[in-house]
């Protein structure tokens, strides 16, 4: 625990919280340990782990591991509004609906090329499903950018990608979605994991090393200034599929590359999403 002078007055949570950053410290300077959670990340990998998890009936494909830290980021930024490209079974909409219906307020956009029926059924017969809406296109496609940009406009947002993960359709997404997050907010980029495992995890997928989350983040954030690596989410997670992928807005800064051509080829070329039920 937290030492102080003998005879002055403590303050408990300061020092909780004193203890928590100096345990996140030890935890991001422990290389073995690092190397030993990206091995058990690998080795869980073809096992499917992230399939086996519900939120509320819905089937999540997430690490619990990285819902617990989102929910954590929903609390501390009280979002308007909450992003995310990528449906699938609609878990991770429903989860942070139901946070956002615990704090009261805000609601949950997520897009995807292809809202399968059975999914868009079960999602608007959810409890949570008056905090969701949902748009069907791809989430490059300008038009769609252009609706979301609108909804967008006057709120706190926080913004997390999960759809196709080359790094030609993130960077896309990036480039068209991160300039709505406000600051002090995130944009998590998921499965940013993909490019720290072998390639034959994903033989029948576009992407994979050197294609990847990953290399979409590194080529984004030379690009806009407004953006830091939030380091010590991922040191005290140990097990995420976003290594380098929570992305913290501190400043205003304008991108480099014009956002109003974003979405223009890629969109022409890429397709949005991963099948429905795979991840990542």
């Amino acid at each position: 625990m937290t030492s102080h002078p003998p005879g002055q007055p403590t303050d408990p949570v300061a020092e909780f919280a004193v203890d928590v950053d100096r345990h996140i410290a030890g935890l991001r300077a422990d290389a073995d340990l690092q190397a030993a959670s990206r091995l058990w990340v690998r080795n869980i990998a073809p096992h499917k782990y992230s399939y086996n998890f519900r939120w509320m009936g819905r089937p999540i494909i997430q690490f619990p591991q990285d819902m617990v830290a989102m929910q954590e980021l929903v609390w501390a930024i009280r979002p308007d509004l909450v992003i995310e490209t990528g449906i699938a079974h609609g878990g991770s909409i429903l989860y942070y609906a139901s946070l956002l219906e615990l704090a009261g307020h805000g609601e949950v956009l997520g897009i995807d090329v292809d809202i399968r029926a059975h999914n868009r059924s079960a999602i608007e017969a959810h409890p949570m499903a008056h905090r969701v809406r949902m748009i069907q296109g791809s989430s490059i496609d300008p038009e769609v950018i252009t609706q979301v940009q609108a909804l967008a406009q006057g709120r706190k947002v926080l913004l997390t990608l999960d759809s196709n993960h080359t790094h030609e359709h993130v960077l896309a997404e990036l480039r068209a979605y991160a300039p709505l997050v406000s600051v002090g907010s995130y944009c998590v980029v998921m499965d940013t994991i993909v490019e720290d495992l072998p390639a034959s995890l994903y033989p029948d997928r576009p992407w994979g090393p050197g294609n990847s989350p990953k290399t979409a983040v590194r080529q984004f954030l030379t690009e806009h200034g407004g953006f830091e690596i939030d380091h010590d989410i991922e040191a005290k997670l140990l097990i995420t599929v976003a290594p380098s992928g929570w992305l913290r807005r501190v400043g205003c800064s304008s991108p480099q590359h014009n956002s109003s051509q974003v979405g223009t080829e890629a969109h022409r070329n890429t397709p949005e999403t991963k099948p429905q039920g795979q991840m990542p």
